[in-house]
C-alpha cells in the first residue's frame, strides 16, 4: 500500500512540473516567480515523500 501510494505521489510531482512548464511557456502571468516558486514547493515536497514511501527497509532497521 505504501509502495503505491508513493508512485502516485511520484507522478504527481511528474504532473506539477509539466504544469508549471506549460503555464510558463503558454500563461500570461505577470508573477512568474509565484508559479516557479509555488511549483517547485509542491514538486519537491510530493516527490520526496513517493520516495520516502518507495524506499525498502531491510531487516533489522
Amino acid at each position: 500500500m505504501k509502495k503505491e501510494l508513493g508512485k502516485w505521489l511520484m507522478d504527481i510531482a511528474k504532473y506539477i512540473t509539466t504544469a508549471v512548464v506549460l503555464s510558463s511557456i503558454f500563461g500570461d502571468v505577470q508573477e512568474k516567480w509565484v508559479i516557479y516558486v509555488g511549483g517547485s514547493l509542491s514538486i519537491v515536497v510530493t516527490l520526496l515523500a513517493g520516495l520516502w514511501l518507495v524506499k525498502d527497509k531491510k531487516k533489522g532497521e
